[in-house]
């Protein structure tokens, strides 16, 4: 598959690059998909709830009446959760919630997704750009023309950026990241995927 290269100004430079079939043309494994997105947010959960169990609860151990005539039932302790105050019955507890899933998995998983994407020709490369100081008015310039206004756009680059990174993140639907460190979750959570020229070879490294 090919695609033209386009400038800053949304105009092609008369080169084109070549998508690679086995990543960009595979069929979508949708399973696979839905594994790797669970898996990046459940990695993600703090997993910090925790609520006090019976053993927990500061009070009294006195037997709080006696076991028997009083016509209710039998409570020995104040700290039981059938009262107000007391402990709570299974309570959450700290954990993690991250799974296992193997790297031959998550690489199909990111070939699928950017499969989807380029058969939903929501797939551009850019050619490589810079900026002497870090400017959103000139990133929301180049996205207005490669006609990306409003839509949520993930830019993957080579090497980091400074310049690049810190004239997007003011945007709320814009991301840039390095095309090796890109999630299943990343590619399926945007709209459209603009390569640099460089962001697309470290991706082809990447697999190969």
């Amino acid at each position: 598959m090919k695609l033209p290269i386009l400038n800053i100004d949304g105009k092609e430079t008369g080169k084109s690059a070549n998508l690679a079939d086995d990543i960009f043309k595979i069929e979508p494994n949708e399973h696979l998909l839905y594994l790797s997105v669970k898996q990046f947010l459940a990695a993600n959960r703090q997993g910090t709830h925790k609520a006090k169990e019976r053993a927990e609860i500061v009070g009294s151990t006195k037997k709080i009446k006696r076991q028997k005539g009083t016509g209710t039932a039998r409570a020995g302790s104040i700290k039981s959760p059938l009262f107000r105050g007391g402990g709570r019955t299974f309570g959450p507890r700290p954990r993690n919630y991250d799974f296992k899933l193997n790297r031959k998995e998550k690489q199909t998983a990111r070939k699928s997704a950017l499969s989807l994407r380029a058969k939903e020709k929501q797939v551009q490369v850019l050619e490589d750009f810079s900026f002497e100081t870090p400017k959103t008015k000139k990133m929301i310039e180049i996205l207005n023309n490669l006609n990306l206004q409003g839509k949520k756009v993930l830019m993957l680059t080579g090497e980091v950026d400074s310049t690049i990174y810190k004239s997007s993140r003011n945007l709320q639907k814009s991301k840039v990241l390095q095309a090796d460190k890109a999630s299943t979750y990343d590619l399926m959570n945007s709209n459209a995927i603009v390569f640099t020229e460089s962001g697309l070879k470290q991706l082809e490294q990447t697999f190969n």
